[in-house]
């Protein structure tokens, strides 16, 4: 069971994050957290024509919370706002249960095994709550967001 988990996709986007480090200046800034195990990321993102330039994460925390937010900057990046926000969807969705199209989830397909933890769903998908939560405050006008995303209430 755990081999499903930390499989090996997980375990090298853990050790060679991708798009990591502060994004200065950024659109969107968010800080995340998930106070029931301790794991933080802040989600930064540089919207141009609204589409998503640039985007990278700070944090700390398990390896699911920060392979899947390297995972994330990797598919979100070059997305407008709208297909970012709807990959979240999906991504929440195929945590949550539902069946995926294993050729569009791509190397997300790997955290499907995250679900056979429940308590670790929650780490798997704060990055992206937080960076759903960034779009939202960003489109809502407000076009430099320092926030807080808890996925603690968000599944």
């Amino acid at each position: 069971m755990l081999d499903d988990l930390y499989r090996e996709i997980i375990l090298d986007h853990y050790a060679h994050p991708r798009n990591r480090g502060r994004l200065d200046p950024a659109d969107i800034a968010v800080e995340g957290a998930n106070p029931s195990c301790g794991d933080e990321i802040s989600v930064f993102a540089r919207i141009r024509d609204g589409v998503i330039e640039e985007v990278s994460f700070e944090g700390r925390g398990c390896s699911i919370s920060q392979a899947s937010a390297s995972m994330m900057t990797e598919r979100v990046k070059g997305k407008t706002l709208a297909d970012a926000t709807a990959l979240v969807d999906r991504f929440k969705a195929m945590m949550q249960g539902q069946p995926v199209d294993a050729e569009e989830a791509g190397d997300l397909a790997a955290l499907q095994g995250v679900r056979k933890f429940p308590v670790r769903i929650k780490c798997a998908t704060l990055a992206w709550v937080a960076l759903q939560q960034g779009v939202a405050e960003y489109e809502a006008g407000h076009r430099q967001v320092v926030t807080a995303a808890s996925s603690e209430d968000d599944l």
